[in-house]
């Protein structure tokens, strides 16, 4: 068969993968969503993942890189919504925030955007530097997790949705149990004490260090919980995220890489 024939077969799968993305319709509508903020920020924390890989698209259906789409949510006046895809495919696009919308969506959004692109922009560096002993006086460094796929949450006892994903974030140790190159662990703003009493109740089974409020604020910089951070095997920070449905898929392509 023509070495032709291939690449017009490519050729118009691209065109044809990509004119769906460009011409793509919203799951929601731009305007209806935007005209309570309930309504909004329910779609909002169950579809809009930035934290995930994404295509994203300007008002006019232009793809943009994400830094600059997290950029526009964070200083901007848009809304983000997705676009009709298969259910693992995700792409973002602008649309305006309306005149009369409640003000409380513009500053949520640039709340979300901006936390979104400090995030996105740690991607690709060096985790800083840290020599920690856990609860069960284990000492962590970064020269004992090197050649480790670490994942690390970041959290407080106070935090409910730090919380709620316990049972999430468990099952995810319980499915890598097999890989020793997979380690867990978490950063808590709490002292040893409270976290053993608390932990009693609510078992986590990461490793657990505590008093690290100063190393979060400080060294990474946090300003939402949980927060979650994949780093590579070089010690690099591969990805870092709002939330328990992006670590799964993140961490799924991180550990066959």
């Amino acid at each position: 068969m023509p070495k032709s024939f291939f690449f017009i077969a490519a050729f118009l799968v691209f065109t044809f993968s990509y004119s769906q993305i460009k011409n793509g319709t919203p799951e929601v509508d731009p305007i209806q969503i935007q005209k309570t903020f309930s309504d909004w920020s329910v779609y909002q924390s169950k579809k809009i993942m930035l934290s995930r890989d994404f295509t994203a698209l300007d008002l006019q259906s232009k793809e943009i890189s994400k830094e600059k789409f997290l950029d526009q949510l964070a200083n901007g006046n848009y809304i983000p919504i997705r676009l009709k895809s298969e259910e693992s495919v995700y792409n973002y696009k602008l649309f305006k925030i309306l005149p009369k919308s409640d003000t409380s969506i513009k500053a949520t959004i640039n709340q979300i955007g901006f936390d979104a692109l400090k995030n996105y922009q740690m991607e690709g560096a060096a985790f800083p530097k840290f020599s920690f002993k856990d609860l069960e006086e284990n000492l962590v460094t970064n020269e004992s997790m090197n050649g480790k796929i670490i994942v690390i949450k970041c959290w407080y006892i106070h935090c409910t949705p730090c919380i709620r994903e316990f049972p999430q974030v468990n099952k995810l140790v319980e499915k890598y149990k097999d890989r020793k190159d997979i380690v867990f662990i978490s950063l808590a703003e709490d002292s040893a004490e409270q976290l053993k009493a608390f932990l009693s109740r609510k078992p986590l089974s990461y490793a657990v260090i505590p008093d690290m409020k100063v190393y979060m604020n400080e060294a990474l910089q946090l300003n939402s919980f949980p927060t979650h951070f994949i780093l590579n095997k070089e010690g690099m920070i591969a990805k870092v995220l709002s939330n328990f449905e992006s670590l799964e898929v993140a961490l799924a392509k991180e550990s066959k890489l």
